[in-house]
This record gives structure tokens, C-alpha cells and sequence, in this order.
């Protein structure tokens, strides 16, 4: 559900209904409302699951958002409708051109740059919320319960953490900042204090609501948690920390509906910080780490082992796409491994048509989709989706790629890097040792296409580049594609 809850909390909501109160007509159709806005979002996440469905979940939870609005616009407490029109023309001319214009390779980073703005709507209604309760208005001071502050201060630390560890992953994710792990001594010591004072603030609030100063170191921590605990963080665990921003966008969203009394919004919130929790394992599994490991430590930081052994470095071997060509379309099994490589260089299409030339020949080809390809959750499924490419023909499975890998003539690399590394199997000092990764050295042949000799966004080096069977093309992911697609083409008019 990405940032829909946390967007929810920009929309001002006044408190609910005193209970035991008559419910009015309008007051039954808001609550109606809410009532299918929350099915929807739950039946949208159902949907999600399964890729096949995806386009039908959001489409649910794009109407289960519309149900969510209009209840809101109809509640009888909202005095005045001229910054809520406001807000909402601002935000669809702002929003709709971004979101048009953004290309699905900056999708990522789209994502992270959305949970930024989603969290600080959430962060600003705790700060107003306690602010309100604490101002004199016609001599009476409204307060705040146990409950209440504990829902603030705890929309306000998660909020807070999530704007500027949005920020963070955005710059990195946009290369803005370096994809390296930024450490100094003591950091996870320090950061696990910070968290400590922040927790032991939450609860001097919780217990004294009029403790000011506890509510802002709250909010001050949270804001500085965001950027030390995402700094540290290697650019290959983004996909990670992007499904995990998400989980804290959610939670807030939900401690903002416990603090406005909006049920709605409690829902949805719960949805989003379960759900993207969940994912977060997932992802952290078919990695093989912990979630320790991956907020506390400092990824991709390994030399190479020909480095660590002093010896000298081995050179890959290269082919020209001529040569490839003639094998891949004589090939009777051809298995792609997508990276991000090839989404960045918008490589999708030219990969179809490559696809479809050499099953003109008598191939077959197949997709290996590794859980943390990309650099968000399901980023390289969407960019097949976008060029035709049928489900049926991904293996989103590792042992089941593996597998076909074993019995392929030619397996073909396309801007990946991590999840391909021999490393994760052979080298215990290794950052990625452990990691579930596909095996393309199986196959007969390997052909890697690189835009150059770098060791990739996560910086570990990959001895696959150097393996017997592996020939290296390099350039840019679509005009290399384009060159097969073109040669391929050529042996036909040959003949």
C-alpha cells in the first residue's frame, strides 16, 4: 500500500464522536465510508501478493483511498473546507506531473522521496495534536490522557525517523550521496543509546503529558535516528530499507488515527506496518541476515580476495555481440538474470524483442528474478510487466532457477551483480557469504553484460566476471541488447 495510509494523516480529521452521542445521517455515511475504504485496503493488500492480481490491487486500494477521502470531506466537525481545497489542488498539481514524469528506473527513489512527505504529514498532525492540547483557548486548557500521549509521541518518534530516513535512502538511492556505508567508531553504541533516550522520553511522556521537553527530544531524536541509522546502511540493503521506511510510515499513520480518533486510518496503518514488515523479513531471508545485520552493519565494504590474498587480478574475457549472437540464436535454452543495470538503462524492451528472436529459433527462454533484485521490493517484476513480458516466464524461486541454470546453454547477465556472486557460496569473509543467490556458471555459457569493470552499486567485486566460462560485453544494457537483437536478425537475412 506503499505511502497511502501515511498520505491519509495530511488530511485534517477532527476527533471522533463523543460515544454514547445520536449518529446522524452524515455521520452513518462517513462511517460507511470508512467501513469500505477499510475492505478495500484490505483486499487491495490481498491482491498484491500474487503478481498476477497486482494492477487489481491497486486499483482496489486507489478506490478504497477515494471511499476514505469523501468520508472525511463529509464529517460534520470540519468547520471550514478552504485549506483542505487548498491542500488538494496543491497536491494533485504537484503530484500527478511527478508521477507521470518519473521513469520506473527512478521508481525507487520515487518510492523513498513519497514516505518522506507521507511521514511528515504524520509528524506535523502529532506536533498539532499535542500543541492543541496544551493551548489556552477561552480559558480552558482541553490536556491530554495517558493513552493519547503515549499515540503522539509514538506517531512523532516513528514519523520523524521515517522523514529523514527517507531523505537518506532517496540520496542514495539517487546516487546524490555515496551507496558506500558512512561509519565512524562507536556508531551502533551510540545509535542504541540515542534510541534508549528516545525510548525512556516516550516514556516520561507517556507517564506526564505536560513534560514538553520529553515530547520534543522525542521528535528532535527521531529526526536524527533517520539519517545515522540509514547513513550506515550499504546501498545494496536499500530494498530492505525501503520495505522497512515503509513499516514505520504505517505505524505512525496508525499511532496518528489512535491520537484523532480515526478508525480508518488506524486500519490502514496497521495494514501498511504489518504488511511492510512482513516483506522486510522476506527480503532480509532470502538474504540470509538479520535485521541486525542489516541496520547495524556497514555492507559492501569487502575487498576483493584476490586483494586480501596480494595476489594479481585476474582479467575477464570479452566477446563481441556478433559472437553472442550466432550462440544465443542457436541456443535451445536461455535463461536472462535481470539487474539493475538493466533498469537503469530502460532495457526491458529491446530485451523482449531479443526474447522473441531467439524463440523464433527454436529457444526457450526464461527469467531468473532474485527477491532483492533491484532496488525495491518486486522493482524487476514491474519492468517486465511494463514490456509484455508474461509472468509464466519469470522464476521467481532461487533453487528453481538454479536448477534450469544447470541444463541452460547460455545464461545471460544483464546489469546484475550481487545476486550472482560465487562469493555468497565460497568466501566466509565475504559481506554476501550466506546469501541465496542464482548459480549462471552452471550453465555452458555465461555472457555478462556490463557497463563497465566496476564492482557495482553495493561495492563487493564478483569473481563470476572471471570464471572460465563467463565472456564479458560491455556497454550500456539497451545498445548492447539492440546489437544482439540487430545480429540476430542479420543471421536470418544471411541465409
Amino acid at each position: 500500500m506503499s505511502v497511502l495510509a501515511s498520505l491519509f494523516a495530511a488530511i485534517p480529521v477532527p476527533a471522533a464522536e463523543t460515544l454514547g452521542g445520536p449518529l446522524t445521517t452524515r455521520d452513518w455515511i462517513v462511517q460507511g465510508a470508512y467501513l469500505a475504504a477499510s475492505i478495500l485496503f484490505i483486499l487491495g493488500l490481498r491482491s498484491l501478493t500474487k503478481p498476477t492480481q497486482a494492477r487489481l490491487g491497486m486499483q482496489q486500494a486507489a478506490f478504497g483511498m477515494l471511499f476514505a477521502v469523501i468520508g472525511t470531506l463529509l464529517h460534520s466537525g470540519i468547520i471550514t473546507y478552504t485549506w483542505i481545497i487548498a491542500g488538494l489542488i496543491l497536491g494533485a498539481l504537484i503530484g500527478y506531473p511527478m508521477a507521470m514524469k518519473v521513469a520506473m528506473t527512478s521508481m525507487p527513489q520515487f518510492v523513498a522521496f513519497s514516505h518522506a512527505f507521507g511521514a511528515i504529514a504524520a509528524t506535523l498532525v502529532g506536533v498539532v495534536e499535542y500543541r492543541h492540547a496544551f493551548e489556552m483557548v477561552n480559558g480552558v486548557m482541553p490536556g491530554m490522557n495517558h493513552g493519547i500521549a503515549f499515540a503522539v509521541g509514538f506517531e512523532v518518534l516513528f514519523g520523524a525517523l521515517t522523514v529523514t530516513g527517507s531523505f537518506m535512502a532517496f540520496g542514495k538511492l539517487q546516487e546524490l550521496i555515496t551507496g558506500r556505508p558512512i561509519t565512524f567508531p562507536g556508531q551502533n553504541a551510540f545509535n542504541i543509546t540515542l534510541i534508549a533516550v528516545a525510548l525512556l522520553s516516550l516514556g516520561v511522556l507517556t507517564y506526564d503529558p505536560t513534560q514538553a521537553w520529553a515530547f520534543y527530544t522525542v521528535l528532535g531524536l527521531g529526526l536524527f535516528l533517520g539519517v545515522s541509522m540509514v547513513l550506515p546502511i550499504g546501498g545494496g540493503d536499500m530494498p530492505v530499507v525501503i520495505s522497512l521506511l515503509n513499516s514505520y510510515a504505517g505505524l505512525a499513520a496508525s499511532a496518528t488515527g489512535f491520537a484523532i480518533g480515526n478508525n480508518v486510518l488506524i486500519i490502514a496503518g496497521a495494514l501498511e506496518g504489518a504488511g511492510g514488515f512482513i516483506l522486510s523479513i522476506i527480503m532480509s531471508k532470502a538474504m540470509n541476515r538479520s535485521f541486525a545485520n542489516i541496520i547495524f552493519g556497514a555492507f559492501g565494504s569487502a575487498p576483493s580476495a584476490a586483494a586480501k590474498a596480494g595476489g594479481p587480478v585476474k582479467e575477464p574475457k570479452t566477446i563481441t555481440s556478433e559472437d553472442a549472437a550466432t550462440q544465443l540464436a542457436y541456443a535451445g535454452s536461455v535463461v536472462i538474470v535481470p539487474g539493475y543495470g538493466m533498469a537503469v538503462a530502460q532495457a526491458q524492451h529491446t530485451c523482449r524483442e531479443l526474447h522473441e528472436l531467439i524463440q523464433k529459433k527454436g529457444g526457450q527462454v526464461t527469467y531468473a528474478i532474485h527477491p532483492v533484485a533491484g532496488r525495491m521490493p518486486g522493482h524487476l517484476n514491474v519492468i517486465l510487466s511494463e514490456a509484455g513480458i508474461d509472468y509464466g516466464a519469470l522464476l521467481t524461486d532461487v533453487d528453481d532457477a538454479n536448477r534450469v541454470l544447470q541444463t541452460a546453454d547460455v545464461a545471460v547477465i544483464i546489469g546484475a551483480n550481487d545476486i550472482v556472486n560465487p562469493d555468497a557460496e565460497e568466501d566466509k569473509s565475504s559481506p554476501l557469504f550466506g546469501m541465496p543467490i542464482f548459480r549462471p556458471w552452471t550453465a555452458k555459457t555465461v555472457f555478462v553484460v556490463k557497463r563497465g569493470k566496476g564492482t557495482g552499486f553495493s561495492g563487493v567485486e564478483n569473481p563470476l566476471f572471471t570464471k572460465d566460462n563467463t565472456l564479458m560485453i560491455y556497454g550500456d544494457a539497451k545498445g548492447v541488447l539492440g546489437n544482439l537483437v540487430k545480429e540476430i536478425k542479420a543471421l536470418d537475412e544471411g541465409h
